[in-house]
């Protein structure tokens, strides 16, 4: 496929598709036209990309982790440094926090939700008597 059907299957700009690839994060193919042809797995990788983003993780630490997110998963850990996993576990931490923090507040919204339809079918079981 072609960048603006990616771009649009995955709602991200061309112009960041262009980025990811400058930062080694997607490897798209070329054709003798010099038009990049994007493969239909990397529809799933610029959403992980996207998703790790928005977790916080900087494009260096994203390139390192994203073989271990292929399958068959193919971990190349040569140049892990103690810093490297300190960050990860830092990141991974952070994420987990961010998660319950989501978990809570769906739920406070959930129990929200509940309490108003409870009052409207109460409210609408009255109209009707």
């Amino acid at each position: 496929m072609r960048i603006g059907e990616l771009s649009e299957r995955t709602g991200t700009p061309r112009r960041l598709l262009r980025y990811y690839e400058e930062q080694g994060l997607l490897l798209p193919e070329r054709h003798p036209n010099g038009y990049r042809a994007y493969d239909e797995r990397l529809v799933d990788r610029v959403m992980q990309i996207r998703g790790l983003l928005d977790a916080g993780l900087p494009t260096r630490i994203i390139r390192q982790i994203l073989p271990c997110l292929d399958k068959p998963r193919v971990i190349h850990c040569a140049d892990t440094t103690p810093d490297m996993i300190a960050t990860l576990e830092h990141e991974r931490d952070r994420m987990t926090e961010r998660i319950q923090s989501l978990v809570r507040n769906r739920d406070a919204i959930a129990d929200y939700l509940d309490a108003v339809r409870l009052t409207q079918d109460e409210m609408d079981v009255t109209t009707r008597s």
